[in-house]
């Protein structure tokens, strides 16, 4: 019984078709990755990455802490505002973002940004386990009330909304 799986040889290899655009090192095309400017292997890719990251290790700490306050008094905003917070919810992701950039000075790494997602989510945390700590305490009790779940969702629905606008803002990525 033979296996439907063939093993290549060295001499069934895909042929080198391509050179990268930036360096002109031969490259198959499994190998090369699709740039703007054209065709690049792996090694000019990953150095033109380390190129973007400009930060300082005081950017984390700043961007992290400032998340943090100002996702913190976002929810506080979204237990005031109800139903609105469908729509600013997104503008005070954007909101948070351009403070942290103004701060960081423009500064970009991945790093950072997942960073300032982090405090982000933790800022809106607190609300939201209150609030959950009291719904399950209501729950338990009796006095179960389809009105007294509407903040604990407007919470979760502010940090759904509010953080990829804020990363997405931050990180330059655009959608179409």
């Amino acid at each position: 019984m033979t296996d439907s799986r063939q093993q290549r040889s060295p001499s069934q290899e895909e042929p080198i078709t391509l050179r990268c655009s930036r360096c002109g090192t031969p490259i198959t095309p499994a190998e090369a990755i699709l740039t703007p400017t054209g065709y690049r292997c792996k090694a000019c890719v990953s150095r033109q990455q380390k190129t973007f990251d400009t930060s300082r290790p005081l950017d984390f700490v700043w961007g992290f802490l400032i998340a943090v306050v100002l996702s913190l008094i976002g929810s506080f905003i979204t237990r005031v505002i109800g139903f609105f917070t469908v729509l600013l919810a997104p503008a005070i992701g954007v909101g948070i973002a351009e403070a942290v950039r103004f701060v960081i000075q423009k500064r970009r790494s991945k790093r950072l940004f997942r960073t300032v997602t982090v405090g982000l989510i933790l800022g809106g945390l607190p609300l939201i386990l209150s609030m959950g700590y009291a719904f399950v305490f209501n729950l338990l009790s009796g006095s179960f009330s389809l009105l007294g779940v509407l903040p604990l969702v407007y919470q979760i629905l502010y940090l759904v909304l509010a953080v990829p606008s804020a990363y997405y803002r931050l990180s330059g990525s655009r959608r179409l």
